[in-house]
């Protein structure tokens, strides 16, 4: 990629005390609810990106991680960087509009200052201004996990979601967790293809393939034009898709990275369709993202999600940027691109925090969230506890509302242990805010909610941990099947991520008591792989937080990390 041209520069530098953007020479001005929108345009196309929405149709507060461990050649770099780290890396000043929307620090703070972020209304209003400015260049694509997570998707099976979306117009969409309602829903909503479905862009998935003749299910990329410019995009679903959730909801279907797949659609779209520039809409997860861009040629920039990381500035591998644009509908990604001669000649990024009290919701969608959310307006909003507690969840480890989770299953199972799945989902709450309803299912709405108690012995427990921390820190991201590690009720543990599999959790402790390998506990938990017959931990929580009426989740220390 060429260095933008000094006269893109000097405009550039003209508008660097109202606006925050980040192009081949870096950050400019601090972003306020001022300028936070503004953006010097470049070039001929601009693609829009936002993934890992979760079904979040109004504003929250979702706190960034305090600990994110990376391994081997990742470690002390993006996305690996939290809190004090990642403002020195970026320049960004403590108490900023930046440090709240980047990091942990003095969240509850600055939360209570500048309001909650996201909500499809006024992400609505930020794309419609930017196709208003740039007419005919806009490209704009959603990352999938869209139409899972709240309670309105799962009482509507994604469908309020499919709305939304048709009404955002969005272009290009691929997928992960909306295979959680089986693929036949999937279809309905997406197509395949044979035919369309509901939604009204392109979905591509080029990793799905039926099992018997291993035939493609979706389309595997799809060609759009913008700005004069023919854009491949080739769309990548969650390749872990058959082992993170139940197999009966993706029957006969296999998934997978398919890195020569992808070298080969790159190759047709150069060759064959004679596209201009090729991007990949991945759900892979940044790690894989990283890797994949630095063994296929061709590929200009690669959209990615599923880890959740909102990275300030694209990762350069070879001539590959790679963008991840965080979760819960807090950020749309900007990426304007100055194409000539089928190059990337120049770019300027900028990823916008969606802060709902600087920017008005788009009147329609306002409407269609209202009239979604309608019907289940009483239900949505009982009020079942009030925290005094900060509580959040998205981190490697254990957090505070992972904690009422933990707490609910054993109270009911009265269980010695309990597991809860580390998914990166999930909003936070503030100290003094009302918990509802809806805040219990933005954590637990999933099509396979169901709980399950049994006995099992220490070294199972051993082998369970151990194996989730293999997936998490093994050192080649291929190997990595997606989540956060497991969270563990009445458990304590050490873990060295750089150690070998089998050997990175030691000083195990149950109930102020070193783990015996050879005793049983009665354990509880919930999102079995299996078909299991307790009661829903959406209904556990509920319950568990009506007869606590207020909870106050001190630090556990359940977790300590070794290097």
């Amino acid at each position: 990629m060429d260095e933008i041209s000094r006269r893109d520069f000097l405009a550039l530098a003209a508008v660097a005390a109202s606006a925050s953007l980040i192009s081949g020479r870096g950050v400019a001005a601090e972003m306020t609810a001022q300028n936070l929108t503004e953006f010097q345009p470049l070039g001929n196309v601009t693609l829009l990106h936002m993934t890992d929405s979760h079904a979040t149709l109004l504003p929250v507060h979702y706190r960034e991680p305090d600990r994110l461990h990376g391994v081997g050649a990742e470690a002390g770099k993006p996305p690996y960087l939290t809190g004090e780290p990642l403002l020195k890396h970026y320049g960004f000043r403590p108490g900023s509009l930046e440090a709240h929307a980047y990091t942990h620090l003095s969240f509850a703070e600055m939360a209570a200052k500048l309001g909650p972020m996201g909500g499809y209304a006024h992400i609505a209003t930020l794309v419609r201004n930017i196709k208003s400015e740039r007419p005919g260049k806009v490209l704009l694509m959603d990352g999938g996990d869209t139409i899972q997570g709240s309670a309105t998707a799962l009482w509507t099976q994604g469908r309020d979601m499919i709305d939304v979306v048709n009404q955002l117009e969005i272009d290009v969409f691929s997928p992960h967790w909306e295979f959680t309602y089986g693929i036949d829903k999937v279809k309905e909503y997406f197509g395949d293809t044979d035919k369309k479905g509901v939604f009204k862009g392109d979905f591509v998935a080029h990793n799905v393939r039926d099992t018997q003749w291993f035939e493609p299910v979706f389309n595997p990329y799809t060609i759009r034009e913008a700005g004069g410019v023919k854009i491949g995009v080739i769309g990548q679903a969650f390749p872990y898709t058959p082992v993170s959730h139940p197999l009966r909801f993706v029957p006969g279907l296999t998934f997978g990275i398919e890195e020569g797949k992808v070298q080969e659609h790159i190759d047709t779209l150069r060759n064959k369709e004679k596209v201009d520039i090729v991007v990949l809409l991945s759900h892979n997860g940044f790690s894989v993202d990283w890797k994949l861009a630095s063994r296929v040629k061709g590929l200009d920039v690669i959209l990615g999600g599923h880890t959740h990381d909102a990275i300030a500035q694209p990762v350069k591998v070879g001539n590959t940027l790679v963008i991840q644009s965080g979760a819960h509908g807090k950020w749309l990604s900007r990426l304007d691109l100055d194409v000539k001669d089928k190059r990337v000649r120049g770019w300027r990024y900028k990823l916008i925090p969606v802060l709902s009290n600087a920017i008005a919701p788009d009147p329609a969608m306002a409407k269609l969230i209202s009239d979604i959310r309608a019907p289940f307006k009483d239900k949505l909003s009982e009020k079942l506890a009030v925290s005094e507690s900060l509580l959040w969840r998205r981190g490697n480890f254990n957090g505070p509302f992972d904690e009422i989770i933990l707490d609910a299953l054993m109270k009911h199972y009265d269980a010695e242990v309990a597991f809860s799945p580390g998914f990166r989902w999930g909003i936070s709450i503030l100290p003094g805010q009302a918990i509802t309803t809806e805040d219990v299912f933005t954590h637990t709405g999933l099509t396979y909610p169901n709980s399950w108690s049994r006995d099992i012995t220490g070294a199972d427990i051993k082998h369970m941990m151990e194996d989730v921390a293999n997936n998490l820190f093994h050192l080649d991201p291929y190997a990595r099947q997606g989540g956060d590690m497991v969270r563990v009720g009445g458990v304590s543990y050490a873990i060295d991520p750089k150690k070998p599999m089998g050997q990175r959790i030691s000083d195990l402790m149950v109930g102020n008591k070193p783990l015996d390998s050879n005793r049983t506990y009665k354990a509880a938990g919930w999102a079995s792989m299996q078909e299991m017959k307790g009661p829903p931990c959406f209904d556990i929580v509920a319950n568990y937080l009506r007869q606590t009426g207020k909870v106050s989740i001190e630090d556990r220390n359940r977790v300590r990390l070794i290097g």
